[in-house]
Formats: structure tokens, sequence, C-alpha cells
């Protein structure tokens, strides 16, 4: 059986091809200064890794021989099993019920943590845990820890930095498979991760599986996209065609799911990743979504701010017609302000040549105004033009614009 998941390798070429460029650019652009950066992300990166591994080394049990030999047994095998020579550090971590392991590495030490919940689930069926031991002793064999700071710039590259992501999971969840002596206990692993530490002994694995088929509508396509790991339901689909000796065919994915994930950068899954990737859909979103939103409202206001403009002209025209003259005031023309919806700030006449403006009352226009100007045409009778040299024409009615 291939350990490597078949879409790895490339993956791999290409973050590593891209990071290279990216960094060399980065290194040439700045005249060196990129590396002083660097050092300096060295060190907080170094701080922050070691408050991990001091609350390992000061929380969690260390996996001996004199110390769980069990699970020590079952590291040991499986090293060997994977033919990964120098057997990393193994702690045993209590996380309130949290289903789950880990790897991660330390100043050239490799680290694997088994959460206390998972082996507790797991007692009557051991040779499961090995699916966790073999997942993660994958993480340390195929060096996704070593290559994780090079890979970086590539790494959060929309759909490419995900996709290498998920191909590492599958390629892990090949390396537990390889690790367990039973084909089944793979899939009773992930059994465990999926319901829960007792309901796991009565869930139906193949109508589990079956529910990858469910898999390729367009939100659940997008979020998988953008995540770093394939759905459980597909990895479970996986580990029962290797139990058969067989390789599973996946349901695709919708396409317009992979024009969104185009704007989503790979920010990591599950928790707070999962929350970060949904902001940054909001954003998306919002980016759009807000300005057409305050063009329509700015849009309906400049509209009852027009309709009060020619109550106003109107009112002018009539005291016109009855005077041969125009207002010296909009009150002496007759007119009084019906603006429920409280769309203009003020609205004024000019004496000398019958001029109507009107000032809408949103924020953004505050000061600008919409000028409705007389004109006698050929019949004799009074004529306007509605125009604005202040306000955009797209905020016009219209018969407003470039009258």
């Amino acid at each position: 059986m291939e350990l490597i998941y078949k879409n790895e390798r490339t993956l791999f070429g290409w973050m590593l091809a891209i990071s290279l460029l990216i960094w060399l650019g980065l290194i040439v652009g700045t005249v060196g200064v990129a590396l002083v950066y660097l050092l300096l992300f060295f060190v907080a990166y170094c701080f922050a890794q070691s408050a991990l591994i001091s609350y390992l080394k000061g929380t969690a049990v260390k996996i001996t021989w004199q110390q769980f030999p069990d699970l020590k047994e079952r590291i040991d095998q499986s090293c060997q099993r994977l033919g990964l020579e120098q057997v990393p550090d193994a702690y045993l971590l209590q996380m309130g019920g949290a289903f789950n392991a880990f790897a991660t590495r330390f100043l050239g030490t490799n680290f694997i943590v088994l959460y206390s919940d998972v082996v507790d689930a797991l007692e009557s069926k051991p040779d499961a845990i090995n699916f966790y031991i073999g997942h993660e002793l994958g993480h340390i064999k195929r060096n996704h820890l070593r290559w994780s700071a090079l890979l970086m710039p590539a790494s959060v590259i929309p759909l490419l930095g995900a996709a290498y992501a998920r191909a590492r999971e599958y390629t892990c969840d090949r390396h537990g498979f390889h690790a367990c002596d039973d084909l089944k206990s793979a899939q009773l692993g992930l059994a465990a991760l999926a319901a829960g530490g007792k309901r796991w002994r009565q869930m139906n694995v193949a109508h589990y599986s079956a529910q990858a088929a469910e898999t390729s509508g367009f939100w659940m396509s997008f979020h998988e996209l953008v995540s770093d790991y394939p759905w459980l339901v597909k990895r479970m689909a996986v580990m029962r065609s290797l139990a058969q000796g067989s390789e599973v065919k996946q349901p695709g994915r919708n396409g317009l799911a992979y024009v969104l994930a185009l704007f989503i950068p790979r920010l990591g899954a599950g928790g707070a990743g999962a929350l970060i990737s949904v902001v940054a859909v909001v954003g998306v979103l919002a980016a759009v979504a807000i300005p057409a939103y305050q063009d329509y409202t700015s849009k309906a206001r400049v509209a009852q701010a027009v309709s009060v403009g020619r109550d106003a002209s109107a009112k002018v025209e009539h005291f016109f017609y009855a005077n041969g003259s125009g207002p010296a005031t909009l009150e002496q023309a007759g007119f009084a302000l019906a603006d429920p919806g409280h769309a203009v700030q003020d609205v004024r006449v000019d004496p000398d040549n019958g001029v109507v403006r009107v000032f809408p009352a949103d924020p953004a226009l505050r000061g600008n105004s919409i000028a409705f100007t007389p004109r006698i045409d050929d019949n004799k009778r009074v004529a306007w033009r509605c125009g604005s040299d202040d306000i955009p024409s797209k905020l016009l009615p219209a018969d407003c614009r470039d009258n």
C-alpha cells in the first residue's frame, strides 16, 4: 500500500517552488532586511513553542517503559513498522473530553501527544489507538513539521495551502492504517472521533461512510476547500476502501465553491480557524454588500429630497404665474416643508433667479444641494432643470442627471 497520498508530492512541489520564490523576493527586495525579521520571528516562535513544550513536560504524563508501558510498546512498534528510526518523546494529556492527538517539534526533538479520552474510549480495542499513534508518526516520518516554516509563504495561498494540508492528513491516515494490526482498527479510531467515547461502539461505519456522498454540494465543498482537514466521512470512506484492498472514488466538489474559495486565504480549520474563515467570508461579502447598501439608502433619501424639491418648485411656478415674478421666500409662495422621512435638511429659493435648492440630510451629502433651475420655454411656460454639481450622478434620479 502506498503510504503517501497521491496529491501530496505534487502539491508539495508547488508549495516549495512558490515559497522559495517568495523568500528570495523578500530577501532581494529588502536588501537582506527580511532576514532580520525572520530571525525575530524565529525567536518569537521559539518562545511560543517553548511554552507548549513546557506545559507538556509540566502537566502531561510522559509515556515510558515505567509509565504506561502498554502505550510505550505500541509507539515503539508503530515506529518500527513505519520505518521511523528515532522514537519521538510521547506524552499522555488530559484535555477535558477532547478527542485528538498531535505531533510537534522543538529544537530538533519530535513529540507526539495522545489525549487521554481517546485512549480511555478505545480501551476495549487498543489496536485502534495505533491509528492515532501512526497518524502522528506520519507527520514526523514525512517531515511535515520540518518543512512548515519554509513553506509558510505559500501556505496562506487560497486553495493551494489548504489542499496541501488536507493531502498531509490523508497521508497520515494511511500511516495510521499501516500501524494497525487489524485492518478495521483505523475505522474504529475514526468512529471514536465522530461519535464520542461511548456511542462509537454502536455506530454503523458503513452508513457513516456513505454520508460522503452528501459532501458535493456548494457549501460543503466550499468549507472543505478552505479547511485544513477533509470531511471525516471522507476519511472514513478511504479507510474502509483500504481495508478492502481498493481505493475509493470521492464525490466531486461544486465548481462555484472553488470560485468563492479563491478569495479565502488558508487560515486553518476547526475552532478559531473555522471562525476566521467565516470572518473572512463575511469580510469579502461585506466589501461588496455594504457599499451597495449604502448607495441604495443614499439613493432612496436623495429621491425623497428630489420629491420635496419638485413640490417647492411647483409652488414657485404657481406664484410666478399669479404675480409675474418670483417669490422672495418659499413661505411667500405658500410652500410648507412636509418631510416625514427627514430626508431634507433645508430648502431655499433665490429671489433673484427663482432657483430652488434642496439640501439632503444624508450625512455623507451634508452641505451639497440639488438645484431646480427655471427657464421660460418657447410656449412661455416655466420649465425646470434638475441637477447637481456636488452629488454623484449615480445617486440622482435619471431625470436629474445631465439635464
